[in-house]
């Protein structure tokens, strides 16, 4: 019903400023309907008392109705079609109304005792980008049904963890347990359901054991049973979230408890308006479950392997390990911040977790070794013994192979000119010979030698551990007198 004085404002729009009943409703907001009813007019009357598309339909319909009571107009509409109806779903709809009107069920107000009950439900927030990641936001609430204290943490998906996370982060804010807590009927609380046979998840199961309270399903299609936590979602949504700029969600969740704190606590009790929720939550505390002397386990855990590369691949970022792990089974366990792996039990590393995309995590050390390892299989062979050791053979080589030379044969001339002279000798003298623009081996062994004698300094001694085939070798006695006789015979001469 619409008061006179809007009924009179309708009739002088309509007929004194000859607005359109279209225009009245929307500067009204009321439905053309109601515009329709308060104008009264013959034009409107004599519109209704044409015959309808659905007249020779209405008992059908009516029959249809009794015996199906919950048959939705998308459904008639259909079977009226196939016997010929001609009109649209709106007038169907209209003639539904009027034969089978919406009656809205009645509830009782439900009443409970402090510190028995609290309602648990996640809402969703949209997006949040994280670098080059679209994460999605969503929020975990639970309400404590006599006091309406609540607690809501954002997170980045709805996993079962998050949703463990949330209980216990929860319990420890709050300063205690309900005895029994609602869920609706979601995969992380209820696995299974046929009847009133339930199959919980058992990671619920194990939370409810640890803090002895009770999980209490709502029946199938009955989302009314928790409606404290559905309104306390609608409250959050339009007096905290709305027209909030987001930035990282560990900044969101500090304003929400400080917002809550501010604010919620503050606001008049239900249950008497002389009191403040924050009065309600004070009575009661002391009638929650107290809680245990340790946290419940909320960590991700889940089999790992790196195949080849040192980093094994979590939610869409890459970690890295002792590459010394490679290949082996590990185990990672993520929290809400930390990323672990694990051998065993032995923990091998630990990361910040990232929620970008694509990034590679490192702990330096991780590299370090790695490097290290690579360096000493560089000088196991001859080739990378020589680029060790020598640093300016590779663009010596690269020049030399640049005037037609062979980089193999030069390689193993400049490996013996290494064993004979030593690095820092071979080194200098490969400087030299670039600056010289003569990149040959035969060249190096020329300076070596030029070298050596203006030095007077011998070449270094053999090492015989890099030529074995030199170690047995027996070098004969000869007599010295046989030296003699050749050189007198030639002075004679």
């Amino acid at each position: 019903m619409i008061s006179q004085e809007l009924i009179a404002a309708i009739r002088r729009f309509f007929y004194v400023e000859h607005w359109k009943v279209g225009t009245i409703a929307s500067e009204l907001n009321l439905h053309p309907d109601t515009v329709k009813r308060a104008l009264e007019t013959e034009r409107f009357r004599s519109c209704q008392s044409k015959p309808l598309p659905t007249d020779p339909f209405l008992d059908f319909i009516e029959q249809t109705l009794k015996q199906h009571p919950r048959l939705r107009a998308t459904r008639l509409f259909e079977m009226l079609r196939d016997r010929g109806y001609q009109g649209d779903i709106f007038q169907l709809r209209r003639a539904v109304r009027k034969l089978h009107p919406i009656s809205r069920e009645a509830f009782l107000r439900l009443s409970v005792l402090p510190g028995e009950q609290a309602q648990v439900d996640w809402a969703s927030f949209g997006e949040l980008s994280v670098g080059r990641a679209r994460r999605r936001l969503s929020c975990f609430v639970l309400t404590l049904s006599y006091s309406r204290a609540f607690y809501f943490e954002f997170f980045f998906d709805q996993s079962l963890e998050n949703f463990l996370r949330g209980h216990v982060n929860a319990f420890t804010d709050l300063g205690g347990v309900p005895r029994n807590i609602l869920y609706d009927n979601l995969k992380s609380a209820v696995l299974e359901r046929h009847a009133d046979a339930i199959r919980f998840n058992p990671r619920l199961l194990e939370l409810c054991g640890h803090y002895h309270f009770a999980a209490r399903p709502c029946n199938p299609g009955r989302g009314n049973e928790k409606g404290r936590v559905e309104r306390t979602i609608r409250y959050i949504r339009e007096s905290f979230f709305a027209a909030r700029s987001l930035t990282t969600v560990e900044g969101l969740n500090r304003q929400a408890l400080e917002w809550r704190d501010r604010i919620t606590y503050e606001r008049s009790w239900p249950g008497d308006d002389s009191r403040t929720v924050a009065d309600a939550l004070q009575e009661e505390k002391p009638r929650l479950i107290s809680l245990p002397s340790h946290q419940f386990e909320t960590d991700l855990v889940k089999s790992v392997r790196a195949d080849k590369t040192p980093y094994v691949r979590f939610d869409l970022n890459d970690y890295s390990i002792p590459s010394s792990l490679v290949g082996h089974p590990l185990t990672l366990a993520a929290s809400q911040s930390m990323v672990r792996i694990l051998d065993g039990a032995t923990e091998v590393a630990r990361h910040r977790r990232s929620y970008d995309r694509g990034q590679c995590v490192e702990d330096p050390a991780h590299l370090a070794a790695l490097l290290e390892e690579k360096r000493k299989a560089l000088g196991s062979t001859a080739g990378g013994r020589l680029a060790q050791m020598v640093p300016n053979s590779r663009p010596f080589l690269e020049a030399a192979f640049q005037r037609g030379e062979s980089v193999a044969r030069q390689s193993v001339r400049l490996l013996a000119l290494l064993d004979d002279y030593g690095a820092e000798e071979l080194t200098q003298a490969i400087a030299e010979a670039l600056k010289n623009n003569t990149p040959r081996a035969d060249s190096v062994a020329f300076i070596l030698g030029r070298r050596s004698r203006s030095r007077k300094r011998l070449p270094l001694p053999v090492d015989l551990s890099r030529h074995p085939h030199l170690a047995d070798i027996a070098v004969p006695t000869h007599q010295l007198e046989v030296y003699d006789d050749l050189s007198d015979d030639d002075t004679t001469d």
